[in-house]
C-alpha cells in the first residue's frame, strides 16, 4: 500500500485535539501544510452527553461535533479511517484497511476502550460502551424489545451509573443489573455512593457490588467457576482502557499499555510525539474528559512548538475535578472532594456546562 507522508498527523478527535483546533481557528493559527486529522468517525461524539442522548434528553446532532468543518476552517484534511498500528521508530500509522501514514510529528488523543472480561464463548453479547457508534447500533435494537431484554451494565464508575440509570429510562421494560468489580463509585464523595444505590433501588434496577466477571460461558456472566446471572447483553462500561495498538508501538507505556508522557505531553520514548487524554498515562492527570480539556489548552501552543523545534510548556494538572452524573431525569449527582449533593439544580448546571463545551467547539 502507497505511504503518504505527512509533517502532522493528529490521530483521534477527543476533547484535547477539539480544544486546540478551535483555538488555532481563533487565534488565527494555520499548522503546516499537508496536516490531518485521523478519525474513525465524521463526528466526534461528546461522551459527557451520551448517557442523555439514551435518555432521550438531548437529540443526536447536539451530542456530536461535525469535524469537517473545523478542519476546513483550520487548513487541516480529514481523514476518516481507525488505526490497526503505530510504528512509533518507522513513524508509520497503519489503518485498518491497509492505508499508512508516514509523519514527522505527532499528536495522540485516540481516548480508550473499556477492559472486558478476560474469557468468552460468545453466549452472551458484549457491548462496550465506546466507541459510541458502535453502542447506538445495538441500543437502538433494543429498544424494540425491551420488554423481554436481560441487560448487565459492568462498571463502578460514573460512567457506568449513568448509562445504567439512563438505559432504565430508555428501556422500561427490561431487567437491567449493574455490576460493579469493588464497590459502587468507589474513590467519590461517600455521600454520593449512598445516594446512587438509593436510586438505583428506587428505579429497580439491581446492584451487584464486589463481583468480578472475568469470563462468559454457557449465557452466564461468571465470576471465577460462581455463575453471577444469565443475560442477553453485557454493557461494558469499566473506565480505561488502552487502544490495543499503543503497547507493540515501540513507544514507552505503563504497565497497562497507556504511553507515557512527561510534563510537557511528549512520549518518554520518543520527542516527536504528543499523548492527551485517556491515552495517556502521566502521574496526578486521571482518565477524565475534564482533565483531557485542560491538556487541549496546552496542546494550543505545544504542537506549534514541537513542530517549529521550540520549548514547550509543562500541563500542570488541578488536584481535583468536579464530578457531576446524570440521573436521566434532569437531575445529577455531584462529588467534590468529600463533598456531595443531587437535585435538579445540579442536573441544570451539567446541561449548561456540556452544551456550551458544545457551542464553543462547533462551527
Amino acid at each position: 500500500m502507497t505511504q503518504s507522508n505527512q509533517s502532522l498527523v493528529l490521530a483521534g478527535a477527543g476533547h484535547a485535539h477539539l480544544v486546540a483546533i478551535r483555538r488555532w481557528i481563533s487565534d488565527g493559527y494555520r499548522p503546516p501544510a499537508g496536516t490531518l486529522l485521523l478519525s474513525p468517525t465524521p463526528q466526534a461524539w461528546y461522551s459527557g452527553m451520551m448517557p442523555g442522548l439514551v435518555a432521550a434528553r438531548f437529540a443526536p446532532e447536539q451530542c456530536a461535533i461535525e469535524l469537517a468543518p473545523l478542519c476546513q476552517a483550520c487548513g487541516i484534511a480529514l481523514v476518516i479511517g481507525t488505526i490497526a498500528e503505530l510504528d512509533a521508530d518507522s513513524r508509520v500509522l497503519r489503518l485498518d484497511d491497509g492505508r499508512e501514514l508516514g509523519y514527522t510529528h505527532l499528536s495522540l488523543n485516540v481516548g480508550s476502550v473499556p477492559p472486558q472480561p478476560e474469557h468468552t464463548d460468545g453466549s452472551v453479547l458484549m457491548v462496550p460502551a465506546k466507541p459510541f457508534a458502535a453502542f447506538n447500533r445495538h441500543w437502538q435494537a433494543w429498544r424494540e424489545r425491551s420488554d423481554t431484554l436481560r441487560l448487565a451494565v459492568l462498571g463502578g464508575g460514573p460512567a457506568a451509573f449513568e448509562l445504567a440509570v439512563a438505559l432504565r429510562r430508555s428501556l422500561p421494560m427490561a431487567e437491567l443489573t449493574l455490576i460493579c468489580g469493588g464497590r459502587l463509585l468507589e474513590g467519590q464523595a461517600a455521600g454520593v455512593g449512598k445516594r446512587a444505590r438509593q436510586l438505583l433501588n428506587k428505579r429497580g434496577i439491581m446492584l451487584l457490588q464486589d463481583t468480578r466477571i472475568d469470563r462468559i460461558c454457557d449465557g452466564f456472566l461468571m465470576s471465577g467457576k460462581r455463575q453471577v446471572k444469565t443475560a442477553d447483553a453485557l454493557v461494558v462500561a469499566t473506565g480505561a482502557g488502552p487502544q490495543p495498538w499503543q503497547a507493540p508501538s515501540g513507544l514507552a507505556c505503563d504497565d497497562r499499555g497507556f504511553v507515557q508522557v512527561s510534563a510537557t505531553l511528549q512520549s518518554r520514548s520518543h520527542a516527536n510525539v504528543l499523548a492527551s487524554g485517556d491515552c495517556a498515562s502521566l502521574p496526578g492527570a486521571p482518565h477524565s474528559g475534564v482533565y483531557a480539556v485542560r491538556q487541549g489548552a496546552t496542546l494550543v501552543d505545544n504542537i506549534p512548538a514541537l513542530v517549529q523545534d521550540r520549548p514547550l510548556e509543562d500541563y500542570q494538572p488541578q488536584p481535583r475535578a468536579l464530578v457531576l452524573m446524570a440521573t436521566a431525569d434532569g437531575g445529577a449527582l455531584l462529588s467534590y472532594g468529600r463533598w456531595s449533593g443531587s437535585g435538579r439544580l445540579l442536573g441544570a448546571w451539567k446541561d449548561h456546562l456540556d452544551l456550551g463545551f458544545m457551542r464553543r467547539h462547533r462551527l
